[in-house]
């Protein structure tokens, strides 16, 4: 069996699909995946995947550039000769999907979020979803993440009502490797926010209630972890040197992040899959407070694992940050114990395991 995959991004195929790369191996599987270079490819080279470098320019809309990776994923595909073909990410489903169909190979899409190319309306969202609409009628079976993006393919005609996809709990949670970590007990109250560094993620209203939350209750501290997607270079500076926040930069293994903070704060309108932040916290058993955003609103259950956020309401989020500051130790604890609870029985990454094996076993080619 030959499974060649195809994603814009060695992070995410490592960190989030580590347990499924795993056991395609187990399985004796012979597994391509082509992706940019990047920090963790030697880690999926290691896990005996074949390792395909192929550019792309994630937000890239230069027509020649995006002609070249269909062409490159033509050319590997006929190289590979896969069973089967999974895509992750915008780009890699739609280029995937129509070089699959093109080259007669069955394949499965993972509809990981939209992205902001949703958003906005105008010729280049049009073209989008016809480019969308192609690859996926050439789509074995679709995965999708939240039932927001499913339900807007489906009224939008982008994939067909008869045709064969399913909801799955987004990447799902490794149980094993975010282990439940015992809640702080200390005086001092530490948040973190924990993704790239934009204005759609919420990162301006996570400094902002940072800076206003500080002021009030000087035994908080706001920690920051991620690369910087828009420039934030001063204003992190100054609320560093005034004792308001502490700047990790881009941490590989968030474990010892959520081990000594009490609550994560996402406070995003971008648009999410399924927030991996939010479900590697909670499966350590962290509160959180994040916004009712499809990718987000299915983790957070208000006043039970955390609280629930307006997007882009400075005024909510600071008043469930007050809510939360407001709670006794033993309260916050068990938010913690019930967001872990809450992993285990609908999160675990096995149950994503299964359907992709699932899968596979019922559309791959047996050649």
């Amino acid at each position: 069996m030959k499974v060649l995959i195809l994603t814009n991004s060695d992070i995410g195929l490592y960190k989030f699909r580590r347990e499924l790369l795993e056991e395609f191996s187990k399985k004796g599987y012979e597994v391509y995946a082509s992706l940019p270079e990047g920090n963790f490819s030697d880690q999926i080279r290691k896990l005996g995947c074949h390792y395909i470098v192929t550019e792309m320019n994630r937000r890239g809309k230069n027509p020649f550039q995006e002609l070249k990776v269909l062409t490159d994923y033509i050319r590997i595909i006929r190289d590979v000769r896969p069973n089967v073909v999974l895509t992750y990410t915008i780009k890699s489903n739609v280029y995937g999907g129509i070089a699959s169909g093109l080259c007669h190979v069955p394949y499965i899409p993972n509809i990981t979020g939209f992205g902001s190319f949703f958003e906005k309306e105008g010729l280049f969202q049009k073209m989008i979803k016809v480019l969308y609409t192609t690859a996926l009628n050439n789509a074995d079976k679709v995965f999708f993440q939240n039932q927001a993006n499913q339900d807007y393919m489906l009224e939008h005609r982008i994939i067909r009502k008869d045709s064969d996809y399913e909801l799955i709990p987004g990447s799902g949670v490794n149980l094993d490797f975010f282990k439940y970590c015992e809640y702080p007990d200390d005086s001092e109250i530490r948040f973190v926010f924990a993704g790239r560094m934009m204005k759609e993620k919420g990162f301006d209203l996570y400094l902002d209630t940072a800076e206003y939350i500080h002021s009030k209750y000087p035994n908080t501290v706001f920690h920051i972890c991620g690369l910087q997607e828009e420039d934030y270079t001063e204003r992190v500076k100054d609320l560093t040197e005034r004792g308001i926040c502490v700047y990790h930069e881009s941490v590989d293994d968030m474990r010892p992040i959520y081990d000594q903070v009490h609550c994560i704060i996402h406070p995003t309108y971008y648009p999410e899959g399924m927030s991996n932040v939010l479900l590697e916290a909670c499966s350590c058993g962290r509160p959180i407070i994040t916004t009712d955003r499809p990718g987000c609103k299915e983790i957070v259950e208000d006043d039970v694992n955390g609280f629930i956020v307006k997007q882009k309401s400075l005024e909510d989020l600071i008043e469930k940050v007050e809510k939360f500051m407001s709670l006794d130790n033993e309260r916050r604890a068990q938010m913690g114990r019930n967001a872990r609870k809450k992993m285990e029985e609908q999160f675990d990454r096995r149950i994503v395991i299964e359907k992709y094996m699932e899968a596979i076993e019922k559309y791959a080619k047996k050649n």
